[in-house]
């Protein structure tokens, strides 16, 4: 179709002497429309229209966008193409899954297979495999891969099929890194060209991806974020993102990080502000004079974050600073004119002194940032380091599972007598807030006193510990946020090696592990002579991966494990991370902190969050004296130095020469070939799902929900890791059985996330979450309900319930607080929960993602009217629900409201169906079908 060009936008820029098509914006100024002072990220998004006009984009659409009213709620629809779709394995195999069974619908239907093909590139990276099983050994890093490679083989053989079998599909093997890395490190061009029409077009690198930590190349000032694995699966098939044009925050930032503050501390301060504020669903842009003095890896670690706090995108513009990087990281110096010339032809480039125009603002001197940390079981809330040991405490004192009702034994004793109160924070306000003490400390006593609950232990090498409420039994240095930033990473390794220097060790119970992003980070600290030091103190590499962060953790050491379930134990893990929910990094572990890294090193020598490391000692230095934290801790000038002196663009530029090629594993592994992949039915990896058994051509209407159970009553903050875990499988879980019962061993369960190309066991995970706690049956933790199907509703698993709800015609709902849905774009928490036969869920809020997931599987979210809930209503989930006024929608629109009776009750609830394309996602029982129907229709 030719292209409108209802504006005149279209023109030609010339950088050195090559000539490409652009789509000018102040073209629009010819037509009364003024988008100088728009926000960069709402500037991305008009320059996508404009180069989109046609079809799904009108010329109104244009206008409605480029004379944006920034107070305004959201309320105009706009179809968004991203220019790429990037994809982790994890969320990636059931996307390609899907892909596999379209073609087959798609011929069952009548067309060809072949339409079933992505139309935008796609990239995906295999970094969530990898486990950490052996840590603390120079062999760890083989051992592991060795071991994900066993136990991911069919997968890994699918994922070389797809590549193989779909156009612009591209790979990156196991072990290079972790895919927001990788994308920020290479794969994103800022500026992205392809040929059109015999011409070269330049416009803005924009990316959707299946992890909701997507936003990190925000850094780069590319507009990326997380979608559903459903919404990239249309967005492949060239579907564009349907969306409400959003509301921008601005964040201006003023001064600079203190000495001793961290990228860390920093991203932590803004994501407790940015949450409190309130930004759900909004952009969020950073801009004034403060922004220049914000490394670009700085950048990336608060764009990695934005879905802690809520937001679409936390995106910093086009500067001088994104050039350097994009020099640093061996980008072509083609590429990198290409980028400042199209940034300062569209005004994209920043200007410290500007003031556009937002929808609401912030502001934050980065100078008052101070040390934090944040858990025990939430990003958001943030810790100052020297308040920390107060907290712990507080947290290890309300901890009280069981639905609530006891305490694990020695819980009162341990906080009572064995944790003393301890003195106020050492600082006020006005002192320096570096994390070393200050000269009043230099006699502290040599750290808490003995518990009362300590459990001896000896291990397998003759070494004796002590093991405790408040042990650290995990500390990893981990994650794409962090592992990404030079900075943090170096003062690691210059950390561990003033502690080797000390004669300070791990404590013996701590299961240690460095994880990087990239390999090019081993490589500056090898370069740094770093290495050693790591490796004494127990980080060895491990693997390049996500590990710790999304689950992978591995079993605790076998000692401290049996010390901390025999005894009911709270023990923590800290980890340089992005997420600490309940349950998500270890079974066994109830606390866990989020941290930079080189205070991941530090806790790894104190072995306790019973400190206060202000004030009390890491341990005893080789010379017989206290060694403190302001002893070991490197000086902000140091690391710079370190890392000015060992890193190089050659690195960048040979540890990307050739990604997507493999080691020789990969490139050995026997692969299906054909259009059509070839399902094993003996496989518990890779199965065929059931999204388009007897799907008709044209889709039936839509229908009220009639006689429905509630499957769960939840409170607030439910994650999809609550909903979907991506951790290891437990033994006696409905998943393990299935697995036992075609024959797997339950030394090779691996992880549900390794298995999520497989239905059947992933919808006995979801809902498996062993910290979920479900109101409709009080008493329990994990995955239970009650099963109305039988006299008094007796306790069982949830899957076991809804098996006996589906044999029954039984529909089902799930009663929820505010943010649902929050933390990972996990599709499978929606694929699952419509598996389940949930036709419906009933919150006070959700969290962005997962509401349109949960639209993309046809499950209808409804909202509570405002200030009320379950509770005020007076629902206690026993009730048998009606849901009415569904029906409307097979008239073309969308009720506001539908009405819910239950028990006698009935209420008004708002239908959260926010755009025309969401609601025709619905009726066609989700985007997949959607998608598919409409290509048939296409085709004719």
């Amino acid at each position: 179709m030719e292209h409108p060009n209802s504006f005149g936008a279209r023109d030609t820029l010339d950088v050195n002497g090559k000539a490409y098509q652009i789509f000018r914006l102040d073209a629009l100024a010819e037509h009364g429309l003024d988008v100088a002072r728009l926000p960069y990220g709402l500037k991305i998004l008009l320059e996508n229209l404009l180069r989109t006009e046609g079809g799904d984009v009108t010329a109104d659409d244009i206008r409605a966008l480029a004379s944006w009213d920034p107070k305004a709620e959201p309320s105009k629809e706009i179809a968004f193409t991203p220019a790429r779709v990037v994809l982790q394995d994890f969320t990636g195999v059931p996307a390609v899954v899907d892909l596999a069974a379209m073609r087959e619908a798609m011929k069952a239907l009548g067309g060809s297979p072949s339409r079933i093909n992505p139309l935008a590139p796609v990239e995906l990276v295999i970094d969530h495999s990898v486990i950490v099983d052996v840590f603390g050994s120079p062999a760890a890093f083989e051992q592991n891969v060795e071991i994900e490679y066993g136990r991911n083989l069919e997968r890994y053989q699918f994922l070389r099929w797809g590549q193989s079998a779909f156009d612009d599909f591209r790979v990156v093997p196991p072990g290079t890194g972790i895919v927001h890395q990788v994308n920020l490190e290479h794969l994103s061009r800022v500026v992205f060209t392809r040929e059109s029409d015999g011409q070269l077009l330049a416009y803005p690198d924009t990316c959707v991806g299946t992890d909701s930590h997507t936003p990190m190349v925000n850094g780069l000032g590319v507009v990326a974020w997380g979608v559903g694995g459903i919404e990239a699966e249309a967005a492949m098939l060239g579907q564009p993102i349907s969306m409400l044009i959003p509301r921008v925050v601005g964040f201006k930032l003023t001064g600079a990080l203190p000495e001793g503050a961290t990228a860390t501390d920093l991203v932590l301060t803004i994501t407790e502000r940015l949450r409190q504020h309130g930004v759900v669903g909004k952009f969020v842009e950073f801009y004034g004079p403060g922004v220049a003095s914000v490394p670009l890896a700085n950048r990336a670690t608060i764009g990695n974050m934005s879905p802690e706090y809520g937001s679409t995108i936390s995106i910093f513009p086009i500067d001088q600073v994104t050039l350097d990087y994009m020099k640093l990281t061996g980008r072509t110096a083609e590429q990198i004119a290409l980028v400042e010339a199209y940034a300062k032809a569209q005004g994209m480039w920043h200007n410290p002194d500007a003031e556009p125009h937002y929808s609401e603002t912030l502001e934050l001197d980065l100078s008052t940032v101070q040390p934090s940390i944040a858990g025990p079981k939430r990003p958001q809330d943030r810790i100052a380091l020297a308040e920390s040991k107060e907290a712990f405490r507080g947290a290890l004192a309300a901890l009280a599972p069981s639905g609530g009702k006891e305490k694990p034994k020695g819980y009162d004793k341990a906080v009572a007598e064995s944790f003393p109160a301890s003195d106020p924070p050492a600082q006020d306000p006005g002192q320096d807030v570096t994390p070393a003490p200050t000269d009043h400390v230099k006699d502290a006593p040599a750290a808490v006193a003995r518990s009362q609950t300590a459990v001896p232990v000896t291990f397998s090498d003759g070494t004796q510990g002590e093991v405790d409420h408040g042990a650290v039994v995990i500390a990893a240095i981990t994650s794409c946020t962090n592992t990404s930033n030079p900075a943090v990473m170096v003062a690691a390794g210059l950390l561990a090696r003033n502690a080797v220097e000390k004669g300070l060790s791990r404590k013996p119970w701590v299961k240690t592990s460095l994880a990087p992003g990239s390999r090019v980070v081993t490589d500056y600290f090898q370069k740094a002579g770093l290495t050693p030091y790591l490796n004494q103190l127990g980080f060895n590499l491990v693997g390049y991966g996500c590990t710790t962060c999304i689950g992978n953790s591995g079993p605790l050491i076998p000692e401290v494990s049996q010390a901390v379930t025999s005894n009911d134990l709270s023990v923590v893990s800290v980890l340089s991370g992005n997420r600490n929910f309940e349950g998500r990094i270890h079974a066994e572990v109830k606390m866990n902190y989020l941290m930079s890294p080189p205070l991941v090193v530090a806790y790894a020598l104190a072995g306790t969050m019973d400190i206060d490391l202000y004030k009390d000692p890491l341990g005893m230095g080789k010379d017989g004296k206290p060694v403190y934290l302001k002893d070991i801790w490197p000086s902000t000038a140091e690391v710079a130095e370190v890392v000015d002196a060992s890193i190089a663009s050659d690195m960048y530029k040979s540890g990307y020469a050739d990604v997507f090629a493999g080691d020789k594993r990969w490139r050995e592994l026997p692969t299906p070939s054909g259009d059509l992949f070839q399902w094993d039915e003996s496989s518990t990896y890779v199965r065929h799902p059931p999204y388009f058994e007897n799907m008709p051509r044209t889709p039936d209407p839509v229908g009220d929900i009639k006689g429905a159970r509630v499957l769960a009553k939840l409170g607030d903050s439910v994650t999809t890791d609550h909903i979907s875990p991506a951790g290891s499988i437990a033994r006696n879980s409905p998943a393990a059985a299935y697995l036992t019962s075609h024959g797997v061993a339950p030394r090779d369960f691996n992880s549900y996330g390794s298995r999520r190309g497989n239905h059947e066991v992933m919808i006995r995970g979801t809902f498996a979450n062993v910290r979920l706690r479900n109101q409709l049956a009080p008493g329990t933790e994990g995955g239970y309900t009650r099963d109305f199907t039988q006299a008094d509703g007796p306790v069982t698993t949830i899957f076991e319930a809804s098996q006996a709800y589906l044999a029954a015609g039984t529909p089902l709902v799930i009663l929820a607080g505010k943010e649902y849905g929050s933390g990972s774009s996990r599709d499978w928490a929606a694929k699952g929960t419509i598996l389940l036969g949930v036709k419906a869920v009933i919150a006070q809020s959700y969290e962005r993602i997962h509401r349109s997931n949960l639209l993309g599987m046809g499950v209808l979210p409804l909202q509570f009217p405002d200030g009320q809930d379950a509770e005020s209503l007076g629902l206690t989930g026993e009730e048998v629900f009606d849901i009415e006024g569904v029906t409307a929608m097979n008239e073309g629109g969308v009720p506001r409201t539908v009405t819910v009776r239950a028990g006698g009750k009935t209420f008004e609830a708002l239908v959260r169906i926010d755009t025309p394309s969401e609601a025709d996602y619905y009726r066609h029982g989700g985007i997949m079908q959607y998608v598919l129907r409409d290509l048939m229709n296409k085709a004719g």
